[in-house]
């Protein structure tokens, strides 16, 4: 979503988030951090590389005026006067702070980072960055006393994983400026999109990729599966990534049309649970759209094809080979052993 090659950092401080539901208080830093090479040199890509391929982007909400969203409004005072950084890096840490309304909210470190010649899309601007850290790990350190090494247990941060973090883009679309998003302790999915944050999903093939292949997966768990078995499941996830591979624009007609041939019946059941998935999700699944690569790569890695039998035998179908199922795969009672079974035909093995 990002290019950070160019990136720099050029305002870095960090507060501590405390817990109002259990009276934990925020310690406030009083001026900017100055890295030393070493810890700007890890520093930078820990903070920016899990944004370089998120496929999502999100954008400012607020029920009255958009202007009134708090971290809407506090990038937007930083981006025209950056003296005015560590002054709204407490605000929005006091912000975050007014979020923690149960036990299970973290208290943690929260560092606000200005970024300089961010890449995105074909714009170089500037960002803010706002993360939270909640999980520190053990390491060992050694040191020397009396002529022996000893080791003690510090706590730390890992510099594998961000907790919870967002960028703000200096960019905005007729949406407004573009956010970008992560949640990797997601114990409380409202706390930090929802409460913190106030953002929705940008109204984007990104988003109504996903929206209409999250749709084709739990309609094929749901109606696919049970009302015409395991295969048909699998045929039908294959059939729906086949055509988002082969078409750029989808137009759900056309996908109807091509993945249900002349079968009414699944046409309306397909109908009827879109209409159902969005008043349960809360969602507009479109009816055309532009197709995303990027999202379609991220889904189909979650497509689970597998038929997983009760005597301990998988069979793995190719999501990639939509008609290999029809084709190479029968499925049967055998009367003997009053037993169901697959046939499965091939050349070879290997």
């Amino acid at each position: 979503m990002i290019k950070r090659s160019r990136a720099v950092i050029s305002k870095f401080i960090i507060h501590k988030v405390g817990n109002k539901f259990n009276s934990a208080t925020n310690i406030f830093s009083e001026k900017e951090l100055a890295f030393d090479k070493e810890s700007y040199d890890l520093m930078l890509p820990f903070l920016l590389k899990p944004f370089a391929n998120l496929a999502e982007s999100f954008r400012f909400k607020h029920h009255a005026n958009i202007d009134l969203n708090e971290i809407n409004n506090y990038s937007s005072e930083v981006f025209k006067d950056e003296s005015s950084f560590v002054d709204i890096s407490k605000h929005i840490v006091n912000h975050l702070y007014e979020q923690s309304n149960s036990a299970q909210i973290k208290v943690g470190d929260v560092i606000i980072a200005l970024f300089e010649d961010i890449q995105y899309k074909d714009s170089v601007t500037n960002a803010i960055g706002i993360f939270k850290i909640e999980n520190k790990i053990d390491f060992f350190q050694t040191y020397m006393e009396e002529d022996v090494l000893d080791v003690f247990v510090q706590k730390g941060i890992s510099t594998k994983k961000l907790d919870k973090g967002c960028l703000i883009v200096n960019h905005s679309d007729g949406e407004g400026k573009v956010v970008l998003s992560l949640d990797n302790n997601n114990y409380d999915a409202q706390y930090w999109t929802k409460n913190f944050l106030n953002i929705k999903f940008a109204d984007d093939s990104n988003q109504h990729t996903q929206n209409y292949i999250e749709m084709c997966k739990d309609f094929s768990d749901e109606i696919i599966k049970e009302d015409f078995g395991i295969q048909e499941k699998s045929k039908f996830l294959a059939q729906t990534v086949d055509f988002f591979k082969e078409n750029d624009h989808v137009n759900i007609h056309d996908f109807k049309s091509e993945i249900f041939e002349e079968d009414d019946s699944k046409k309306a059941k397909f109908d009827d649970y879109k209409k159902h998935y969005e008043d349960i999700h809360n969602v507009l699944v479109r009816n055309d759209f532009a197709v995303s690569d990027i999202v379609l790569k991220k889904q189909k890695a979650k497509i689970k094809t597998e038929i997983k039998l009760d005597t301990n035998i998988q069979i793995k179908l190719d999501v990639d080979a939509p008609d290999a199922s029809a084709e190479y795969l029968e499925k049967g009672f055998d009367d003997d052993k009053k037993m169901h079974y697959y046939k499965v035909y091939f050349n070879e093995e290997s």
